[in-house]
């Protein structure tokens, strides 16, 4: 994998970066769609890469599951299986250990999963996961990782940084004598909201010397306060010249903040989660097609977008497609999030290059924030 760093914003952190795997060039900043088990919802491959899409976020512990390696073998990589030819970056399964911490049991060694499928009882270890991505054969791997739901002390923030950082060691070992050196691999700054904890993980990380490095254990209950503190503290002790991932934080006015200091890659489930929900995004704000006051109406979910949905479709008829349950309704609402998305961080890259990030992001939010 290659890095270079293209543009700096003049009056910014902002920086406009191209991104190299096997599979593809990607320009930075970028967000990643979500694609957990191998589909990003409602939404086929080819209608991914037409919004635009340069690279897909994919979960070793979701796929390890279902389909499994055996499946992934005969196909010779989750790129043939899913008929995706752009980069995919797989999570290693850490942010499992969180989300169903009634169903895992961490020790030194690796993580005990009680599968959320069968029950089946399953062992993951950085070593382990390692193998799986190799035979996902993604551009992108992260290391597996393990951080403390907010609020948290400061000894078990320790512990769990502890152990973070021997799995990363180990990962990383593994990984260089793995036969799979064409693809990367990101380590994940922890460290919770301790400012000496995270500047310590990005030393340690920093030093084993990883193709990338993520910020994790965010957007898990904190203000926003605090993770405004910790992305303005963490982003000057990181590698200036490697990729900077802040991982599934991705509202509209979190990534121009993090863009503004420095992050280039994004991923969040928020627009494809939303779309199904019923909530669009637009350059005025959300929209929730729902409410009773779209029923009449003929205008598209955003009169200056140029996706699909909003070239042929009114907020009336999506609201009749969201109440009467259609399928077309997450295919029609998912399009159009990941459009607004996709379009959003290309004029962001636009911006950067003209020197201009401050002033689009100051013209963006007053707009966005008046209200659909």
């Amino acid at each position: 994998m290659f890095f270079k760093i293209l543009q700096n914003d003049r009056e910014t952190k902002a920086r406009n970066g191209l991104l190299k795997t096997k599979n593809g060039e990607i320009e930075t900043p970028v967000f990643m769609p979500v694609g957990t088990s191998g589909t990003v919802k409602a939404l086929t491959p080819k209608q991914l890469a037409d919004s635009g899409a340069q690279i897909i976020l994919c979960n070793t512990y979701h796929l390890y599951l279902r389909p499994g390696t055996e499946v992934m073998k005969k196909f010779k990589s989750l790129h043939n299986f899913m008929a995706w030819t752009k980069p995919i970056l797989t999570d290693s399964g850490g942010f499992q250990i969180f989300s169903l911490k009634d169903n895992s049991k961490v020790n030194e060694t690796g993580v005990i999963f009680k599968s959320h499928i069968d029950g089946k009882k399953i062992f993951l270890s950085p070593e382990n996961v390692v193998d799986i991505q190799n035979i996902l054969n993604s551009d992108i791997q992260m290391v597996l990782d393990y951080f403390k739901p907010q609020p948290s002390t400061r000894k078990e923030e320790e512990e769990a940084l502890a152990i973070t950082h021997n799995w990363a060691h180990r990962a990383r070992e593994h990984f260089l004598e793995s036969t799979h050196r064409k693809n990367a691999q990101f380590a994940i700054i922890q460290g919770g909201l301790f400012t000496d904890l995270r500047a310590e993980s990005a030393r340690i990380l920093t030093e084993m010397n990883f193709e990338g490095y993520g910020i994790g254990g965010l957007s898990v209950g904190e203000s926003k306060a605090e993770f405004e503190r910790i992305i303005s503290d963490l982003l000057p002790v990181m590698p200036e010249k490697k990729p900077r991932y802040l991982m599934g934080s991705g509202t509209p006015e979190d990534i121009l903040l993090a863009v503004e200091m420095g992050v280039d890659m994004f991923d969040c489930v928020l627009p494809t989660r939303n779309a199904r929900n019923g909530t669009l995004f637009t350059s005025r704000g959300k929209l929730v097609i729902k409410n009773e006051k779209y029923k009449y109406d003929t205008q598209p979910p955003d009169p200056g977008c140029s996706c699909y949905t909003c070239r042929y479709f009114s907020r009336a008829y999506l609201r009749h497609l969201f109440l009467s349950k259609e399928i077309s309704s997450a295919i029609l609402n998912t399009l159009h999030n990941l459009h607004y998305y996709l379009d959003f961080m290309s004029e962001i890259r636009y911006a950067i290059k003209q020197f201009k990030f401050g002033s689009f992001k100051e013209n963006f939010l007053s707009l966005y924030k008046k209200g659909v």
